[in-house]
């Protein structure tokens, strides 16, 4: 028998007696009018219950990971087309010290599997097999050998010293130094200094052509066993690219085996989606926000004008842009926002209403943070009753708007467990960590509510979750995760401070943080405007009516560009987050009487402004008549009225020469009858 949730189908296992499963509990929790079955080999004696799903033609979801393979290998079998869904909540949460007391879990776990997100875009990255195999002397040769057959292999030797002219050349063969590469998988390019061919007269040892410097090459994939740096900053994510350390047989035999496999289409997931309209990097080549180019660890983005540009094919998912980027021009795609929020919102739902007290979300990735909790359920005591592992593609994605609406949907606590593989692109991670933080502790909510984990130790992180301080229970909010990144922070932050034990108004916020306001120095400011085209995020405005400058703190990002656009450098910043209503509505910075048009009285531009401008222009050689001075107090349509009838208008052209007409040409012509003379010396 199968529990039925919306369309889908549920299998649960308690794998062999090994997890003690309240199915009453569950039921409930998950809303099923009929008690689940707990099954207690499903992969064994009970596989005919996951045959009769499958003929079912439903979505199936099966509560074991473990044996995902076998299953799936049984539904090839039967040709069957059932979504197939698979839910680990063995190692999360059965296996554990805490026992029964992991059914609120096990639910909320179930519960979120069964939430549908907007599946990302891809795009195909496509491979001939074309490889470059960069190295030293008959290392390199020798290796190029061995994937002849698998790929299309060029040799490109670094130092061929100790290479031996083949008898046969299988491959061509040149020698130089690669002093630049981009791209990614099928559309590699490479520039080569002292590029040369092999010389087929080679007899002892390898000879080449007349080398020369900045050649350019393609190639599909790279395998690059040089010794030398590596070619991309962060090589081990660069799809088609593998790095092997060539005095290591192994990895060296590893990469090959790797690299050969890198033939035909590949789908890859678009993982940052970008509205370049939100963008705050940069208006008329003023730069203000370079957060995404500088947290990016593989070379990605680049400037692209007032914008930037995201290399998907580059990309590698880490997700660091879209927690840095002010605005949620970059987002995350995998999955997107609004979905996580969402997700987060029925576990929590689904903990709490199942009866569950005290939730700790923890945010963990599939690679590192799957394999340490396995670790702690297998060999230790698990995972605690109320840590709530939530898997995303890249932890490194997690923003402070993230952190704010898991606190604001329940959770006591978030914990962030990420990998200390690449240490130095946990930056971004630990800044909204601590922006949140900083947020979090000035509304009066103490103990840790959000943790960084960078652990590899399996025993030190479940120590680490054991050992934790029971916190004041957060309150349960419910709210919608529409619109955009600030506006999701904005109403999470706003339900944290409507219940906060001290609901501060105004909490100062580290440098660089996205919110805050700008301080004028109003005396210096002429209200020339500049910065109200220049902003980007439209938290700067005029107005028509008069000489005005207003501001709206809740829209501003603090990327700067007003600060580099301002040509009296009367602007700063002041990181903050204001949550009175003010901050919602435009604050008048600056605002001056209208200087009135000398000649039709139209008010125009600021008065101190045009007097200032009066002033200092008396005595110019320019301006010694006085009606010069009254052109700069008029307004645009009087100003060019006067210049045209001035008599000095440079647009003014002569009198327009009389048009000839056919009596014109006759009477020419009857004078020239009568007188003798040409035509022409009677036309005017």
């Amino acid at each position: 028998m199968t529990q039925k949730t919306n369309d889908s189908k549920l299998l649960v296992c308690n794998c062999q007696r090994s997890m003690d499963i309240d199915a009453a509990g569950l039921s409930k929790a998950l809303g099923f009018s009929d008690k689940i079955v707990v099954h207690q080999e499903l992969c064994r004696s009970g596989i005919s219950a996951f045959e009769s799903g499958l003929a079912s033609g439903h979505p199936l979801h099966v509560a074991c990971t473990q044996e995902a393979p076998l299953f799936l290998e049984i539904a090839s079998e039967q040709e069957s087309e059932a979504e197939l869904r698979f839910i680990n909540i063995r190692e999360t949460a059965g296996w554990s010290e805490a026992k029964s007391s992991v059914m609120p879990k096990m639910a909320a776990l179930l519960a979120d599997a069964s939430y549908e997100p907007e599946p990302a875009t891809t795009l195909t990255l496509e491979s001939k097999g074309m490889c470059l195999v960069y190295g030293s002397g008959q290392a390199a040769l020798d290796t190029a050998a061995s994937l002849e057959g698998r790929l299309s292999v060029t040799v490109l030797l670094s130092d061929a010293d100790d290479a031996i002219p083949p008898n046969v050349v299988a491959q061509p063969i040149y020698k130089g130094k690669i002093r630049a590469a981009r791209g990614a998988l099928g559309r590699f390019e490479v520039v080569v200094d002292g590029y040369a061919p092999v010389l087929p007269s080679s007899r002892g040892s390898l000879e080449f052509a007349m080398p020369r410097d900045g050649a350019s090459a393609k190639c599909d994939l790279i395998l690059d066993i040089s010794g030398g740096h590596p070619l991309f900053t962060g090589h081990g994510r660069r799809d088609g690219y593998i790095s092997a350390d060539p005095n290591n047989p192994g990895a060296v035999a590893r990469a090959m085996f790797e690299i050969s496999d890198l033939v035909g289409d590949f789908e890859k997931p678009r993982y940052i989606a970008y509205d370049a309209s939100i963008c705050a990097h940069a208006r008329s080549g003023k730069v203000g926000c370079s957060n995404c180019l500088d947290v990016c660890p593989l070379g990605a983005i680049s400037p692209n004008g007032d914008s930037v540009l995201i290399d998907p094919a580059v990309c590698g998912g880490c997700g660091n842009c879209a927690a840095a980027c002010p605005t949620g021009a970059a987002s995350y795609a995998v999955p997107r926002r609004g979905d996580l929020v969402n997700r987060l919102g029925i576990i929590l739902d689904t903990y709490i209403g199942a009866g569950g007290t005290h939730p700790r979300i923890m945010f963990h990735d599939e690679k590192h943070g799957t394999e340490l909790i396995g670790a702690i359920a297998r060999f230790g005591r698990g995972l605690p009753a109320n840590v709530i592992p939530v898997r995303v593609n890249s932890t490194l994605m997690i923003g402070h708007d993230t952190i704010a609406a898991a606190l604001a949907l329940g959770a006591d606590q978030v914990a962030i467990l990420c990998s200390p593989e690449h240490p130095e692109e946990l930056e971004t991670l630990r800044a909204q960590c601590q922006l949140a933080r900083t947020i979090v502790s000035a509304l009066g909510y103490e103990g840790d509510r959000i943790v960084m984990i960078d652990e590899h130790d399996p025993d030190s992180l479940e120590n680490g979750l054991h050992d934790q301080t029971e916190l004041t229970a957060m309150t349960r909010n419910a709210f919608s995760a529409l619109g955009s990144k600030r506006e999701v922070a904005r109403i999470a932050l706003t339900k944290l401070h409507e219940r906060a034990p001290t609901p501060t108004q105004l909490v100062a916020l580290p440098e660089g943080a996205p919110y805050g306001r700008i301080v004028v120095d109003v005396s210096g400011c002429t209200l020339c405007l500049s910065c109200v085209g220049a902003c980007p995020a439209n938290a700067l405005g005029d107005n028509p009516e008069r000489p005005e400058l207003s501001f709206t703190e809740a829209a501003c990002v603090q990327c700067g560009v007003c600060v580099a656009t301002c040509p009296e450098k009367v602007i700063s910043l002041e990181p903050r987050y204001d949550f009175s209503p003010q901050a919602l509505t435009p604050t008048v910075v600056k605002f001056e009487e209208p200087f009135n048009c000398i000649r039709c009285g139209t008010p125009f531009g600021a008065r101190s402004s045009v007097e200032r401008v009066v002033e200092r222009l008396k005595g110019h050689s320019m301006f010694r008549d006085a009606g010069q001075l009254d052109l700069i107090q008029m307004c645009d349509t009087c100003r060019i009225e006067t210049l045209a009838n001035s008599g000095n208008d440079p647009f003014a052209g002569g009198e327009r020469p009389r048009v000839r007409t056919t009596d014109d040409y006759l009477s020419a012509e009857a004078e020239a009858a009568r007188t003798g003379k040409a035509p022409e010396d009677f036309l005017n």
